[in-house]
């Protein structure tokens, strides 16, 4: 039976905290996995995670800045990972695999936001290859350990996905590149990858999700000059935050600490998710910003997947 998109009355909400929504939670002998995990509110997800009591793997795309960065948090380990790359991706799930360890928890948190047009591998748009291709091959490649673990699967996803669907009949952006409209194209298939994700995987006990972290001001916005911020309200004119709605980087974590770890979801899976609960359609909510129906759609998540396994060779699920 899928989940629906409504509220479970989590008792957490936007102003919740990582730490907060681990309380009571003994993770002792889990190992999670969380891409990105040394930057932004992935260096909070993997704090919380370890001093809940779990092994957290932080593969990065500059390890020696994760070392650093993760410095004084006991019980992680740093792997180089470059999700743009599908050979390095290869490489680190290979060298994972041997280790013959289970994973719990995979926190899918890595990505770039409105950067300026590239590509990666055979003419693919840097933000969709890196955001959702990368996290497509590590997914499958590290299949056996997530099976072996009945892994929880959550991907980073944003309310950008709600500027575009999947451009089925130009992912590339050759008829003319975007920025915000390729960073919502590379978001609703994170979205829809955790719904035809769970749908695969529920039969072995490995359950997916995806979230909005809500707005934050992190590494993520490196692509962004100041002027844009303030434009956006999101700054005042001296770089200091203006927007009451931001979030700080631990209270932008909980939400995928949430969805990795609650008991209160046990059972559920292929839902998206924010301020700490399962979110409502789009519009349901004047309050909230809600999942749009492209970035929920059982029939799309499932051409998307098709797509993602034609274009990498990568499906362990078939």
């Amino acid at each position: 039976m899928s989940t629906p998109q409504q509220s479970i009355g989590s008792g957490f909400g936007a102003r919740s905290t990582a730490r907060e929504v681990l309380t009571g939670i003994d993770l002792t002998g889990r190992l999670a996995v969380v891409t990105g995990g040394y930057s932004g509110i992935g260096l909070e997800t993997t704090r919380a995670l370890a001093e809940a009591g779990a092994r957290v793997v932080v593969p990065a795309r500059r390890p020696e800045a994760a070392a650093s960065a993760l410095e004084g948090i006991g019980g992680v380990e740093v792997e180089a990972l470059e999700l743009s790359d599908q050979e390095d991706v290869r490489a680190f799930a290979a060298r994972f695999l041997r280790t013959g360890r289970a994973i719990d928890l995979l926190i899918n948190n890595a990505g770039v936001m409105g950067c300026p047009h590239a590509t990666a591998g055979p003419g693919w748009e840097y933000q969709f290859a890196t955001n959702h291709l990368g996290h497509f091959t590590l997914v499958n490649r590290l299949w056996p350990a997530l099976a072996d673990g009945g892994a929880r699967v959550v991907s980073v996803s944003s309310s950008g996905h709600r500027a575009s669907p999947i451009r089925w009949d130009d992912p590339w952006f050759e008829r003319g590149y975007d920025r915000w409209l390729a960073y919502g194209q590379s978001k609703t298939a994170n979205a829809l990858m955790a719904v035809h994700l769970d749908r695969l995987g529920a039969p072995f006990g490995v359950r997916a999700f995806s979230l909005h972290p809500g707005a934050i001001l992190t590494p993520l916005q490196r692509h962004m000059t100041r002027a844009e911020m303030v434009d956006r309200g999101w700054v005042d004119e001296d770089g200091n935050l203006a927007d009451p709605g931001f979030k700080t980087p631990e209270q932008g974590a909980a939400t995928q600490v949430w969805a990795a770890t609650s008991p209160r979801l046990e059972g559920m899976g292929g839902v998206y998710c924010e301020d700490c609960d399962i979110a409502v359609p789009a519009g349901a909510d004047p309050d909230r910003a809600g999942v749009s129906e492209h970035a929920a759609d059982p029939a799309q998540a499932e051409r998307l997947w098709a797509f993602s396994a034609e274009l990498t060779g990568e499906d362990a699920l078939a």
